[in-house]
């Protein structure tokens, strides 16, 4: 290859960079939405009563210059509760309380690294073919 044929790839890639990643970032986020809701399906993570917490999960991606983001969570008030649990809660009625934590987004952060990796890898081979 030639410094001329370089150079092309590399504007056509410049071109393309932002596009590519939020695609690929998007996808990263779903499958980390889809372990996380897996994982919240039963024990060792919470129990499903109605299926309202485990569908409360959302990733939204964003664009940003050359790139994208993406974040991963919930809106649902229990979702701290249920994944780290709480030790010798008192009310303000005097009701006591203890829940076990059943963690549900810690054990998917591995996949999700994994996936990352995996998506950006894909990325560049896309932007460089």
């Amino acid at each position: 290859m030639n410094l001329d044929d370089l150079a092309g790839r590399l504007e056509r890639a410049a071109d393309q960079i932002g596009p590519v990643t939020e695609r690929r970032i998007r996808a990263v986020g779903a499958a980390g939405v889809a372990r996380i809701r897996q994982n919240a399906s039963g024990r060792p993570g919470p129990n499903v009563i109605t299926g309202q917490y485990r569908a409360s999960w959302r990733a939204v991606a964003e664009r940003i210059p050359h790139g994208a983001e993406c974040t991963i969570g919930t809106n649902a008030p229990q979702g701290r509760r249920l994944e780290f649990g709480f030790w010798d809660m008192t009310d303000s009625i005097g009701r006591h309380f203890f829940q076990p934590p059943f963690p549900h987004v810690q054990p998917a952060l591995g996949f999700i690294e994994d996936t990352l990796h995996e998506q950006m890898r894909a990325a560049v081979r896309e932007l460089f073919e």
